[in-house]
């Protein structure tokens, strides 16, 4: 089973200090979130760690749905970029956010944004193959500005796509799927975190309600062999939540 954390528990402190610590517990793998106040990231930067990576491509100020041609352009540019440190470090998959809707494209334009969204996951998709990429694209939480929520849509687009799923176990539980509901074959990464399914609080593993060891043991009959990413709110719950890994799996 590879194990791996990441970096946004650290998203208040250096890059530096999040990894040793991620390395200090023996996890294997570091998730990099490549976004401010980490977005200029670099190989000669990690050479003194002994970790393996996956990377979370931008989200703060991101949306490869949105109407605005230079607003969706350059965020595709920003993934893109993503993909190319995942190239030169040799990670084993990149995350990507399917996009945003706004309060007026979600009223007058709403088959748009998606039409957008979808254009813009191929060409991503595509991007990262050319280069030997694993590129997943996220399940969102249930809040109103989020796309792709719905689990079912989101796979049947990407399976007719031949594109790959980053299951987050949270989002999934936030927005009302049970651990049967949210297992899908083309699942090839995991972040895994715990909530009661009313909030998408990223609590250590469990501090919630998500029946997380379903989760797993349904992920690995379907013989999963990608990385769950601890993706927590601070170091401790790294620790936590690692602990419960190794106790119960």
């Amino acid at each position: 089973m590879k194990i791996g954390a990441s970096t946004l528990a650290g998203i208040d402190d250096s890059l530096e200090n999040a990894l040793e610590f991620i390395e200090s517990l023996g996890i294997d793998y570091a998730e990099l979130v490549h976004q401010y106040p980490s977005e200029n990231i670099t190989p000669d930067m990690l050479e003194s760690y002994d970790l393996k990576y996956s990377i979370h491509a931008p989200f703060m100020d991101v949306n490869i749905a949105s109407l605005q041609d230079k607003s969706r352009l350059n965020s595709i540019n920003q993934i893109k970029s993503s993909i190319d440190l995942a190239n030169d470090i040799n990670a084993e998959a990149v995350v990507v956010h399917p996009g945003l809707i706004g309060y007026l494209p979600n009223k007058y334009f709403r088959n748009e944004v998606f039409d957008y969204a979808k254009e813009s996951m191929i060409e991503l998709g595509a991007y990262g193959k050319d280069l030997g990429i694993l590129t997943t694209f996220e399940n969102m939480p249930s809040f109103e500005s989020m796309i792709y929520e719905n689990m079912v849509e989101l796979n049947e687009f990407l399976t007719g796509n031949d594109l790959y799923m980053t299951l987050d176990v949270g989002h999934a539980n936030h927005s009302g799927y049970s651990a049967d509901e949210m297992i899908f074959d083309c699942i090839k990464h995991v972040h895994i975190h715990d909530n009661f399914g009313d909030d998408d609080a990223h609590l250590p593993l469990g501090e919630g309600s998500i029946d997380l060891k379903r989760v797993v043991n349904n992920l690995e009959s379907k013989n999963y062999d990608g990385i769950y990413i601890l993706e927590v709110n601070d170091y401790d719950s790294i620790k936590k939540s690692y602990e419960y890994m190794k106790k119960n799996f």
